[in-house]
């Protein structure tokens, strides 16, 4: 699914802003996500111990340019990544709204293409713009992560017929809903449209209960995967009787 590697889990997680590193290794395990994202000034942060905490779990990490506002900013940081974890992957972020924290499609594009030609494997972080899709296939990505809504607003999918539109036009590009999942329905509902994974942080780290959360989307995710595999019934604007009227028995 993702550059040669198929994960078991359709569920990534992020590991920014939990309680503690105990709380989030229960969440990890609870979400059985394959597949964990980590912030690279999360990381310096964190210092020795955060890392010993992602070597324990096991999981494939997927560097983050999180924070990053220009092109020179997520390249440089993209290279510090690939050092410190070891790896080829590398969200790409690039911001352009301080407020919104929604991406800098130009920017973005950019910084796509200099890390691919670099040899990284690029997720970038996008909006649901068709044409700025095309623009990053070309740079060389092989995955899309539209956003949902602005991250951390829990807003669910906020642009549902732009999201149907995106599906529908990128067939056979993996496509990952990222940020501004709130709710395991939201995430069931996006899964119910045909995307290929969740990515969300916020929904799980700040829940009262961060585990229980992670399984409640887990299992979400998975349902909502299992209804599109099944083939949902369309929608209709009027009653169709589940009772045929042929063949009903007359009272008279």
């Amino acid at each position: 699914m993702f550059y040669g590697f198929v994960p078991h889990s359709r569920f990534l997680l992020g590991t920014a802003g939990y309680p503690s590193p105990d709380i989030l290794q229960q969440a990890i395990c609870a979400a059985e996500a394959e597949i964990i994202t980590v912030s690279l000034r999360r990381e310096g942060s964190q210092g020795g111990a955060f890392r010993e905490l992602l070597s324990q779990l096991n999981r494939r990490v997927l560097p983050n340019t999180a924070g990053c506002h220009s092109v020179k900013e997520a390249v440089t940081t993209a290279h510090m990544a690939r050092e410190l974890f070891d790896t080829p992957w590398i969200k790409l972020e690039v911001i352009g709204n301080a407020d919104t924290l929604q991406p800098d499609p130009f920017a973005l594009v950019e910084a796509a293409r200099i890390l691919c030609a670099d040899g990284f494997q690029v997720f970038p972080y996008t909006t649901e713009d068709l044409i700025v899709g095309e623009k990053l296939l070309e740079a060389g990505c092989e995955v899309l992560m539209p956003w949902g809504a602005p991250i951390g607003s829990g807003q669910g999918l906020r642009n549902i017929e732009a999201l149907r539109s995106f599906r529908a036009w990128f067939k056979g590009v993996p496509l990952v809903i990222d940020a501004g999942i709130g709710a395991p329905s939201q995430a069931a509902q996006a899964m119910e449209m045909g995307f290929d994974a969740i990515l969300l942080n916020t929904a799980v780290a700040k829940a009262q209960d961060p585990a229980a959360m992670a399984g409640a989307f887990a299992s979400a995710i998975r349902a909502g995967h299992q209804a599109h595999q099944a083939g949902m019934m369309e929608r209709r604007d009027m009653a169709a009787a589940s009772t045929p009227v042929f063949g009903l028995a007359k009272f008279s």
